[in-house]
């Protein structure tokens, strides 16, 4: 399979929004097919910087001028950025070709055989588990996630082989860009209420992506999922399907599970009702069998071995801010977890529970977009009441604009009276710092919890932590 990778060799591609991780990821990429890659951000993040390392120019903030001062054949923005935006209007005006991160994205993809992992919830850590198993074969893929694989130290890679993974993006439905042989459907949420204003609008555009697999190609379905299931009773998929669940009544299927205290998990794979195997992971948590379940099942159609398939998954440690060890003082312990919705929030939570048994737990959240808390704040108050202490940050708005009568009080107003008083806003985070410092106890698990910025929390607990000790 010749891959060309035509029409983006030599260009000048400019990258608006390249801090974060789904855009800094197709910078990595263009830039080892050969464009002559720029890229500009309102804020320095790690995946900026990683940029920066890497010789690629990074300019802080928007400014029209970054046309004239790069001239790029192609201008790329991130969904975070309006399309009347100063700098792509002037793009426009120019002539250049202005395109959505996942119209570029697909090129690549398209080329090769691509196996696209799409759903609301797991398709990071789904991605990542297919990418590392994948690697360490020796398939040499190319890989896109939306998060760094913390084996691979990256959330890209250009690689020589024929297959791609990658994390395929359903919030602003520009998934249908993309043509997978394999395509994997972990579940099915209604989600991104800003975007989609009825669960169907959602169910619809996973329909079309699922249009869009190769005619040779498989689709992987999770029948665990309500969502996942309506789609598949009211649709017709028109791919052959590979189910995956727990119990023997799907073609991968996870029995006698097994949580470990302390972290990891294992069980028996059955393929088609048949005994194939244990699997063990260094992961934990009842979704990540299933995310592994979903891996093995795409890497079993990518003609990996079972014996190699069982390795990687064995040797893969997590996302980053997937369920991730922050540090640990005193018999404290901090995690640090992307999750920002509240079935997430429940998985890690109850996988919390069953790893670390007795330890009370601290939980700080970070609501992300206030469409998502408006439209959830029950839910999130249900999901958070597993904790036994939580602190709730300010919304973290990213490209929304505040809401009147929206804010995390919601969430606290919506607890139940006898789980009311384990909760408590935080005006901002020095605020935070020293509250959960003060109400700390040895044993605790400190669970930071959000989308936004919460995730550099951990180490400023730790570090006052420490200075309260002197």
């Amino acid at each position: 399979m010749k891959i060309l990778d035509e029409g983006l060799k030599g260009k000048n591609i400019h990258l608006m929004g390249a801090g974060g991780a789904g855009m800094s990821a197709l910078a990595i990429l263009l830039d080892k097919i050969g464009a002559r890659v720029s890229a500009c951000d309102l804020v320095s993040t790690a995946y900026a910087r990683r940029l920066e390392d890497a010789g690629i120019p990074v300019m802080k903030g928007h400014d029209t001028r970054h046309i004239d001062e790069f001239m790029p054949d192609i201008v790329v923005y991130s969904s975070a950025l309006p399309k009347d935006h100063p700098e792509i209007l002037k793009a426009w005006q120019r002539g250049i070709q202005v395109a959505r991160r996942a119209e570029i994205l697909s090129k690549i993809f398209n080329e090769r055989r691509g196996v696209g992992v799409a759903g609301t919830h797991g398709k990071t850590t789904t991605s990542s588990m297919i990418s590392l198993v994948a690697e360490k074969a020796g398939i040499d893929p190319t890989i896109a996630i939306g998060g760094e694989v913390l084996q691979l130290g990256t959330n890209a890679k250009l690689g020589k082989g024929e297959y791609m993974a990658a994390e395929l993006d359903e919030s602003d439905r520009s998934f249908v860009y993309f043509h997978p042989e394999i395509a994997v459907v972990t579940n099915i949420d209604w989600d991104h209420r800003d975007h989609y204003m009825t669960f169907k609008s959602v169910t619809d555009a996973f329909d079309e992506f699922l249009s869009n697999v190769k005619e040779s190609g498989k689709t992987i379905l999770c029948m665990e999922d309500a969502g996942i299931r309506k789609l598949r009773e009211e649709y017709k998929i028109k791919t052959q399907i590979i189910t995956y669940g727990y119990g023997n009544n799907h073609n991968w299927g996870a029995a006698d599970v097994n949580h470990r205290e302390g972290g990891g998990v294992s069980y028996t794979l059955l393929h088609d009702g048949e005994e194939v195997g244990d699997v063990e992971l260094s992961v934990s948590g009842d979704h990540n069998v299933l995310n592994s379940l979903a891996a093995y099942a795409a890497c079993y159609e990518m003609g990996i071995p079972h014996e190699q398939i069982v390795q990687g998954l064995k040797y893969f440690g997590g996302a980053k801010r997937r369920l991730q060890k922050t540090g640990e003082i005193d018999n404290i312990l901090i995690y640090d977890d992307y999750g920002h919705h509240p079935n997430e929030i429940t998985a890690t939570l109850s996988t919390i529970r069953k790893i670390f048994g007795g330890r009370r737990v601290v939980a700080i959240f970070q609501p992300h977009r206030f469409s998502r808390t408006a439209a959830l704040y029950k839910e999130f108050a249900r999901a958070l009441s597993l904790a036994d202490r939580t602190f709730i940050l300010p919304i973290y708005g990213s490209d929304e604009q505040p809401i009147d009568g929206v804010s995390s009080k919601l969430i606290l107003d919506a607890a139940d009276d006898d789980t009311r008083s384990h909760y408590e806003l935080s005006e901002d985070f020095e605020d935070l710092i020293s509250s959960v410092c003060r109400s700390a106890k040895c044993g605790d698990i400190i669970l930071t919890l959000g989308a936004g910025s919460v995730g550099t929390l951990g180490k400023k607990i730790l570090e006052k932590l420490a200075e309260m000790q002197r």
